[in-house]
């Protein structure tokens, strides 16, 4: 209810079965003036039955290259990480998921990741590779392919 009366640009989400409130998939929109920009890209959220104490999973159904997202479609952002410590020291608790996050505000966390990887910690080495050592070659090219092919399928 809370995106229909305040409506964020960029995405739409909704129930994907209107019998379980737990899984939901959204339609991410590439930002503009980015490599993803004109793609329409399907993800699904799946939330715990303990949320809003314990993230949700986001996984892209569309194939998309990026670093910080790995070759099974799954999304690697600090927001989505269990509450607490970070075991190895890299994020901070307040970086981690937090009961006060929204959908709203895991998909203002994406968009953003789309427009700016963290090529520091990947989950797709391969991409991050690439976008640190030719962005504007092979890295660009393969974005391009999942832009169209996410152009091809998107209201299937």
């Amino acid at each position: 209810m809370e995106l229909n009366k305040n409506p964020v640009e960029g995405f739409s989400a909704g129930l994907i079965d209107d019998n379980d409130l737990y899984r939901w998939e959204v339609l991410i929109i590439g930002p503009p003036d980015t490599l993803y920009e004109g793609g329409v890209f399907k993800a699904h959220l799946t939330f715990p039955k303990d949320y809003p104490l314990r993230p949700p999973k986001m996984k892209f159904i569309t194939e998309i290259w990026h670093p910080n997202v790995d070759k099974n479609g799954d999304v690697c952002i600090s927001i989505l990480h269990e509450p607490g410590e970070d075991k190895y020291g890299y994020e901070k608790p307040e970086e981690r998921w937090l009961p006060i996050h929204t959908v709203e505000t895991i998909m203002i966390s994406v968009i953003s990741m789309l427009a700016d990887p963290n090529g520091d910690s990947p989950a797709n080495v391969d991409a991050a590779k690439e976008w640190r050592e030719d962005r504007n070659g092979e890295f660009k090219r393969k974005v391009a392919r999942c832009v169209r092919k996410s152009q091809e399928t998107a209201f299937e």
